[in-house]
């Protein structure tokens, strides 16, 4: 199968790639130029090729969506840790120009073949808004309100697809970490006793890979999420994290009270069909002590000045010692 796999180079789109690789299938990476994705791509081999290009020039969509048998739309900007350096939220025209917009442009491209691919396109567990005053789990029918511009761009998206002539299907997926060092300040702004499903990006390109060889998942969305093993708190979800990472749990005071748009989801008819829960949290936290190796000595020699650090950027500790 020919697949275009947008945001190829990402955290989801990585695993994607590396599980349609391994099942034989030729695949165009479509993502930015950047020193991080070119050092990727560098390493790639067999059945796979590069193509750098942006979604808001047309010209860019055009020149890879041809002669594919399937579109697997990942790029997007978000909220935190975006490629582009810059959050979704803080600059949300410029950011609905490229995730809206060129979602736009892919699917009129995709329209205007005489053979449409089929497209999948990967949504959030924020379209839902802030849901912790509602008995879990999230289903596919409960109605999203979405806070953030990143939730209203995804919804703005699953209409536009679901309005269009393709054949397609949506995953709305749970919250799935990089395996990097990454201390995000965002961790600041979700309760810890905020309700959150995690899911392995290793699980995530496996949902993917599944999906396009199966004729079940077509004209429908799908909840990913890691299963009732990873329904957890913040408060695990932090905790686990850092230290794994040798930072140790920070003061419960750092953390905000507001209720944050995460969820735990419903994924019994997903996983029933699409056959991807097969790591934990637990997983992810082994992964990430590997791949630090020994950073994580030298993050605790200078685990004061590092947790100072962090507590600096917390908003809720600040007015605390103001």
């Amino acid at each position: 199968m020919k697949i275009l796999l947008t945001g190829a180079f990402g955290n989801i789109g990585t695993s994607a790639l590396e599980e349609l690789l391994k099942r034989g299938h030729y695949v165009t990476c479509f993502d930015l130029k950047t020193n991080s994705n070119e050092k990727v791509a560098q390493n790639l081999d067999g059945n796979v090729e590069v193509f750098w290009g942006d979604l808001r020039l047309r010209e860019d969509v055009a020149a890879v969506v041809w002669d594919q048998d399937a579109v697997v739309h990942l790029a997007f900007v978000i909220p935190r840790l975006s490629a582009t350096g810059v959050s979704s939220e803080d600059d949300p025209d410029w950011a609905r120009a490229i995730n809206v917009g060129g979602t736009r442009n892919l699917i009129e491209e995709m329209e205007a073949q005489p053979l449409p691919p089929k497209l999948l396109f990967s949504s959030s567990l924020h379209v839902y808004g802030k849901t912790q005053d509602q008995p879990p789990p999230r289903t596919i029918h409960d109605q999203p309100q979405p806070i953030e511009h990143y939730a209203k761009h995804k919804i703005e998206c699953e209409e536009l697809i679901k309005d269009s002539r393709l054949e397609w299907t949506i995953f709305r997926l749970g919250a799935s970490l990089p395996v990097r060092l990454v201390l995000d300040p965002g961790m600041f702004e979700v309760p810890l006793n905020n309700r959150i499903e995690f899911v392995h990006r290793k699980d995530v390109g496996v949902a993917i890979a599944n999906a396009l060889e199966s004729d079940e998942v077509w004209g429908k969305t799908w909840l990913i999420g890691g299963g009732s093993s990873c329904q957890l708190y913040q408060r695990e979800l932090v905790a686990s994290v850092l230290d794994a990472v040798g930072v140790g749990m920070l003061p419960e005071e750092a953390f905000p009270d507001e209720p944050y748009p995460t969820d735990w989801l419903d994924t019994i008819e997903s996983q029933e069909i699409l056959e991807f829960q097969r790591h934990t949290l637990d997983d992810y936290v082994q992964e990430l002590k590997a791949r630090l190796g020994f950073r994580r000595h030298l993050i605790r020699f200078f685990r004061p000045i590092i947790r100072a650090s962090l507590l600096s950027k917390s908003t809720a500790w600040g007015n605390r010692k103001g």
